[in-house]
């Protein structure tokens, strides 16, 4: 999963948003936000979320840990606990990746629409 990063795209984001980025539920979201104190949206007086880029950065880290890496709810607190930094170090290093083999899959398949077909 590559989720783009464009900080001048919107200040805040719903919990719907947030979720359809990530490909999971709102309720994970919230489970999320009670786990991982890394993870505070802004909250009206009715509990309305709004994800500020920083939240959402601290969702595709828990993401990474627990969707991607397989680390349990327990390990990827203690990761934060024990290496955060290095935690998002490796995260944003795999998030850059993804992003640069997005971008070549996209070159190999406009080089493939323009290319000669024998």
């Amino acid at each position: 999963m590559v989720l783009k990063k464009d900080k001048n795209l919107k200040q805040f984001y719903s919990i719907s948003e947030v979720a359809q980025m990530f490909n999971v539920n709102e309720s994970t979201l919230r489970f999320w936000e009670k786990e991982f104190d890394i993870i505070s949206p802004r909250k009206t007086n009715k509990g309305t979320r709004f994800y500020k880029q920083e939240d959402i950065d601290a969702i595709r880290l828990v993401y990474y840990l627990v969707k991607e890496r397989g680390l349990t709810l327990a390990g990827a607190r203690q990761k934060l606990k024990d290496n955060k930094d290095t935690a998002i170090r490796q995260e944003d290093i795999v998030y850059r990746l993804k992003n640069i083999k997005e971008k070549l899959l996209a070159l190999r398949d406009d080089f493939d629409a323009f290319a000669p077909k024998e």
